[in-house]
């Protein structure tokens, strides 16, 4: 899924807005930034996705047989709280998480799915699952922080760290609701516009309005499945024809059938910004491709995959170490080589943004700062607030995104 990121853009929207001095001659001088952990991936600001670009690295890392550097397992595990759930990002983490300590499930859950995946961290994934389990809604979803509405992809990624842990989703329930009675809930009908789809939540009318990012994330949550697949492990591609959801699997097939019809023409899914021509949406599309290949619909998902090799390398590059590891784990989900990924070594690049692993060889690039790319949640989270500037979007707009996303 897409790296969450709509509080990265508003908190850096606030810093350019607050960057403009009503005079000269009274600005104070900017005080130094503090320096990041050598062992965190990426050099952009962790506060909103730290946990979660970590996550992503450590996982698609591990996912194709290289062995993240301990320092970087182990500034994971430290950062979380107490209670087992995880902020985005603590800079000291001596101190106990308190009230102000903004712990949402997003990072939380895709902590429990790189550690699980790692192994040897039971005690950790435990109180996870724990507080997660704790932050499950009455309708047997998750919001992005506790006690906030159900959406789409907070759910799908809690579902996946629950299967990645070894427990099963189904049996996780609230008032007799599991996460798949609230999935169901979030599915469109196979009526009207976005037939099939899912939405992150409803609307303010309570209306389901069709979402290609949480499409993706629901077909994954619906199958039961986490931010790994698999080669050739997805389920029998149904007929694309959209049919009453009434079960998990059902739901899954047609959200596959949407995602299938909205890469159709291009290959690839788009995003809109207000004054702006619609832009390729990378990160979506890669998340596109490990849903698509979950359900087992291949031939679609090969065919934006080769899409992503010809076109996601600037992408990645000025994203940083969430949006590598999104093209690794579609790579990885497709049967295709990362190594090899349009004329870029994804797993070379990957590692280069992060702590050095054990098996790299002397002439291997090592984890010097200079060679770090400027990362964010998974896109050019500058280019994006430079764009909204420009566009004089609202704030409203701004906190629709991956970390927090609301319906178009």
């Amino acid at each position: 899924m897409n790296v969450r990121r709509s509080a990265a853009v508003l908190a850096a929207v606030a810093v350019i807005g607050a960057a403009a001095p009503a005079a000269a001659d009274t600005t104070p001088s900017p005080a130094p930034s503090p320096a990041l952990p050598s062992a965190l991936y990426g050099d952009g600001d962790p506060q909103y996705d730290g946990v979660w670009r970590q996550s992503l690295a450590l996982l698609a890392l591990h996912t194709v047989g290289v062995e993240p550097a301990k320092a970087a397992v182990d500034w994971l595990t430290g950062q979380q709280c107490a209670d087992g759930s995880f902020a985005p990002y603590r800079a000291d983490t001596a101190g106990a998480c308190d009230a102000k300590t903004m712990v949402d499930t997003n990072q939380t859950a895709a902590a429990v799915q790189a550690l699980a995946a790692l192994g040897g961290h039971d005690d950790v994934t435990k109180k996870a699952l724990d507080w997660l389990k704790s932050a499950q809604n009455g309708d047997g979803g998750w919001g992005y922080t506790a006690g906030g509405a159900s959406d789409t992809n907070s759910t799908s990624v809690v579902i996946g760290a629950l299967a990645a842990a070894g427990e099963k989703p189904a049996e996780v329930k609230k008032d007799g609701k599991s996460p798949y009675d609230a999935l169901l809930e979030l599915a469109l009908p196979c009526e009207g516009d976005g037939a099939g789809a899912f939405a992150f939540q409803p609307d303010k009318k309570g209306e389901l309005v069709a979402n290609a990012d949480a499409t993706a994330a629901g077909v994954l949550g619906s199958l039961g499945a986490g931010l790994v697949v698999e080669p050739g492990k997805g389920g029998a591609a149904k007929d694309a024809a959209c049919e009453q959801a009434d079960t998990p699997e059902q739901a899954a097939a047609n959200g596959a059938a949407h995602l299938t019809d909205a890469l159709a023409e291009d290959g690839h899914l788009t995003s809109a910004l207000a004054g702006a021509e619609d832009q390729p949406d990378y990160g979506n599309t890669a998340d596109a491709v490990v849903a698509l290949a979950a359900q087992g619909a291949r031939e679609q998902a090969e065919k934006s995959l080769a899409w992503l090799e010809k076109n996601a390398a600037d992408w990645a590059a000025q994203s940083g170490p969430a949006a590598y590891a999104q093209l690794v784990l579609a790579a990885h989900a497709t049967g295709a080589d990362p190594r090899a990924f349009g004329g870029t070594d994804l797993v070379e690049r990957l590692g280069a943004t992060g702590p050095a692993a054990p098996e790299r060889t002397a002439g291997a690039k090592s984890d010097d700062k200079d060679e770090k790319k400027e990362s964010d949640s998974g896109f050019g989270v500058w280019w994006f607030v430079g764009v909204c500037l420009v566009a004089g979007i609202g704030i409203g707009f701004l906190i629709s995104g991956r970390t927090k996303r609301r319906q178009p």
